[in-house]
């Protein structure tokens, strides 16, 4: 596999490691697992260094406790690579790495799947790496300048494990503004020589969907919902169904090819209501979803849902998967607020036994405030919910420690 020359040219980690001390309460959570060491949280360092660094955490009586990934422009001073015990951070110790997640993923190949997560950053042992996988193409997103110099090694691991025909780079908001630590690499970029399809195919459970890594949100497509869109399938036969914030129709197809009878997707974006068109095409071959009745509505999911009260159109499922509402702490109740609202919403248009599915990405949110603030505003529309189950994270999406858990989900029956 040839890769493009841009690679040759980044800048190699300092062979001369950094040496830590850390304080009390940092070391003892670093004991107990966490992934980062913050930098309030260091108390002697050897000298200064540059993203990618490796760098050693010592205790106070100058044992190894960890090495990990150091960066000097975040918060997140080091991201821990390994605890307790040395090891060398080479092409082979990755290779390890990957190896593991793989088999955790493994039950996936066996379900018509070959579209997941391969890596899930801190929570598969490599904090602020994120490995994709779509059909033959990887997509690798960091959200660190402090992956850029071992990316290389990355790469060669990737080689000697996982089998692929294209390679691309996605970088998060915050590093695709730090120019002078990406040594001309940009977000989107292709690193295999060959360029592949703009649009890929790939499927999930059987059912074929595109995906744009190049351009799409995320790496292309919202991996982690896999599980709860089945349990959608199970519970769509005869239904009518109503997906809020659809995207590209996920959930919708799911719906459709578990027997559902009417599928009505809404997202605000134009080009995700048209990939949602295209992905009903990519499945007429499975009768459920060439025999479903589907309709695509770019608008605004608040505003469809009022519209739709005010017709008195209603739906046997009802499905709110909003994008992320609190970036940070302080937009939490706000966020709350918004759940409440798409709540009471969406069950003015459920019809009475129906199903609410509604879900949060939002970390900061916790899963008792999500869940308390739905049950608060189902009681206040006069319709409490009977809960049929909570979900959380597919096995492609492994929670290691607490910050790390991000989505909930709720399935409840409003009488």
């Amino acid at each position: 596999m040839d890769f493009i020359p841009a690679l040759s040219q980044l800048s190699s980690p300092s062979a001369q490691r950094i040496a830590l001390r850390i304080s009390a309460p940092g070391e003892r959570a670093l004991k107990q697992g966490h992934p980062w060491v913050f930098d309030q949280s260091i108390t002697e360092q050897s000298h200064e260094g540059l993203p990618g660094d490796l760098a050693v955490i010592f205790d106070d009586k100058r044992s190894f406790l960890a090495i990990g990934l150091y960066d000097p422009t975040s918060p997140i001073r080091v991201r821990i690579l390994q605890a307790t015990k040395p090891a060398p951070i080479d092409s082979t110790w990755y290779q390890e790495k990957i190896k593991t997640a793989d088999a955790i993923r493994a039950p996936l190949k066996e379900q018509a799947t070959n579209g997941y997560r391969l890596i899930h950053g801190e929570n598969d042992g490599l904090p602020g790496l994120v490995i994709d996988r779509y059909a033959e193409t990887l997509v690798v997103k960091l959200y660190t300048p402090a992956w850029v110099p071992h990316l290389n090694e990355i790469l060669s691991a990737l080689q000697q494990t996982q089998p692929f025909d294209h390679l691309i780079l996605r970088l998060n908001r915050t590093l695709n503004k730090q120019a002078e630590y990406l040594y001309g690499l940009t977000d989107g970029l292709t690193l295999t020589a060959q360029t592949p399809e703009s649009l890929i195919l790939f499927k999930e459970n059987g059912i074929t969907f595109e995906c744009d890594p190049i351009h799409g949100q995320k790496t292309g497509f919202f991996l982690d919902q896999r599980e709860n869109r089945a349990r959608v399938r199970s519970l769509s036969q005869g239904k009518s169904i109503l997906n809020l914030f659809s995207y590209t129709g996920g959930f919708s197809l799911y719906a459709a090819d578990g027997g559902a009878k009417e599928v009505v997707s809404v997202d605000v974006s134009l080009p995700a209501a048209q990939a949602t068109l295209r992905n009903i095409e990519h499945n007429q071959n499975r009768p459920n979803v060439r025999n479903a009745i589907f309709e695509t509505l770019d608008q605004d999911a608040f505003e469809a849902l009022a519209q739709m009260k005010i017709s008195n159109r209603l739906f046997d499922i009802v499905i709110l998967d909003p994008p992320m509402f609190a970036q940070n702490q302080s937009q939490v109740e706000a966020a709350l607020t918004a759940y409440r609202r798409l709540t009471h919403l969406g069950l003015d248009v459920l019809k009475r036994g129906g199903i609410l599915v509604q879900a949060s990405c939002s970390s900061r949110v916790s899963s008792v405030e999500f869940f308390d603030a739905i049950h608060r505003s189902a009681r206040e529309s006069g319709r409490p919910l009977q809960e049929i189950e909570r979900t959380g994270h597919p096995l492609d999406h492994p929670i290691k420690y607490k910050e790390g858990a991000y989505l909930k989900c709720l399935f409840a029956a409003a009488p």
